[in-house]
């Protein structure tokens, strides 16, 4: 009777070496639930409530200080256009419609079709982002 061979014996010379403790716990989470695991590893950390306090005091600063700089650009526009306006969202679903349409003749309709449906004098004024108004 013949031996059957594993795909690997067919591919290489020799059977790759065993997998590390290490490389097998990371298969093990390939595409795991990021939230999940980050509560799992909060859990096992040993920290009381006095640091948990200022660690979330100390990163509420520093996301603070970051926003205050970002007053222009990209930031200014999504800051007035976020997705709890109608613009916001019809932005952000002519942006992702056009990430389906191959053509430009159909992606310019879309475009004209979707923008004058909205209130954008409402916004006017309200950046001081020339990309904005």
């Amino acid at each position: 009777m013949e031996k059957a061979t594993s795909s690997q014996e067919m591919i290489f010379e020799k059977p790759l070496p065993e997998r590390s403790a290490l490389r097998r716990a990371i298969d093990e989470h390939y595409r795991a639930d990021e939230t999940r695991c980050i509560r799992r590893l909060l859990d096992l950390l040993e920290i009381d409530s006095d640091a948990r306090s200022r660690i979330q005091a100390r990163a509420r600063t520093l996301v603070e200080a970051v926003r205050a700089r970002a007053k222009g650009g990209l930031d200014a526009f999504l800051h007035e256009y976020g997705l709890s306006t109608q613009e916001g969202v019809m932005l952000m679903c002519i942006a992702e419609a056009l990430l389906r349409i191959p053509d430009d003749e159909t992606q310019e309709a879309l475009i004209r079709d979707k923008i004058s449906a909205a209130n954008w004098d409402r916004h006017l004024g309200h950046s001081d982002s020339v990309f904005v108004n």
